[in-house]
């Protein structure tokens, strides 16, 4: 095939590093302020730009979904290489579970339409769901594969090394396709200067969820509810043992209490 169109779906996220904070009204993380590039999807854009370069010729845009308009972590991929990006944003969405946030998704790859490709990351750092992939195929009707260590196209035919815990499975689909990359198989690269300056220009077409036609959306959409949170349970004391030349039986004893071994 000539060219390669690859769309990135990415969360902006709180900064992991700094303390978050719950809404004690919805019980869920305050996305307040400016957002980041999650880590787990810069794998993504990575791949998808590695993938133009191999075809040599295409592009790479960026979809994203948040509450507040922000763009910041999109930014971040448009630095890395990426040509453009949709963002749909809409205080509305504030609540949305992994379906909903899916067919948002669908709905924004749509717009802009194209992809050979449709690349996401696992999960997100601060969600951790594992289904938005998966569901976002689902609903655009495409084959998905899950957990790619590499992929490539040849032929106009789609081959990826999906991980498994044992190795990897050689996997085939036609295109276009939806697929989940595992974090840390490529480097993502840094943006340079030039990319920052140049990512200020490019384009990021901000749109609602009712501009696509996706309702309805947020609490009154999702399937789920945070009905409580609670703190996790202090860790309790380990057991220690002292080597009076028999400890080795006493560990041996504790695993088997245990049903280690």
């Amino acid at each position: 095939m000539v060219g390669m169109n690859v769309i990135v779906c990415v969360k902006q996220i709180p900064d992991p590093a700094l303390p978050g904070e719950l809404d004690p009204s919805t019980n869920t993380l305050k996305r307040e302020g400016k957002l980041i590039l999650d880590e787990s999807d810069s794998y993504g854009v990575e791949m998808a730009l590695q993938l133009v370069d191999a075809a040599g010729e295409g592009e790479v845009s960026i979809v994203s979904m948040a509450a507040d308009g922000e763009v910041s972590g999109m930014r971040t991929a448009l630095a890395m290489g990426a040509a453009k990006g949709v963002l749909v944003s809409d205080p509305e969405l504030a609540g949305s579970d992994a379906l909903t946030t899916a067919k948002v998704l669908a709905a924004a790859t749509q717009k802009i339409g194209g992809a050979d490709l449709i690349l996401t990351g696992t999960e997100s750092s601060d969600g951790y769901t594992g289904t938005v992939s998966e569901q976002l195929a689902e609903v655009l009707e495409l084959p998905s594969v899950t957990f790619a260590k590499s992929v490539a196209v040849e032929g106009g035919t789609l081959k990826v090394n999906r991980q498994t815990e044992a190795g990897y499975n050689e996997v085939e689909c036609s295109l276009p396709a939806v697929v989940s990359v595992t974090a840390g198989v490529v480097e993502p690269r840094y943006p340079s200067f030039k990319g920052i300056m140049a990512a200020k220009s490019k384009p990021v077409d901000e749109v609602t969820a009712g501009d696509l036609g996706v309702t309805p959306v947020g609490w009154g959409g999702a399937g789920q509810q945070i009905v409580d949170v609670a703190q996790a349970p202090a860790r309790e004391a380990g057991e220690v043992i002292e080597d009076d030349g028999e400890a080795h039986l006493k560990i041996i004893e504790h695993l088997e209490n245990l049903k280690v071994i």
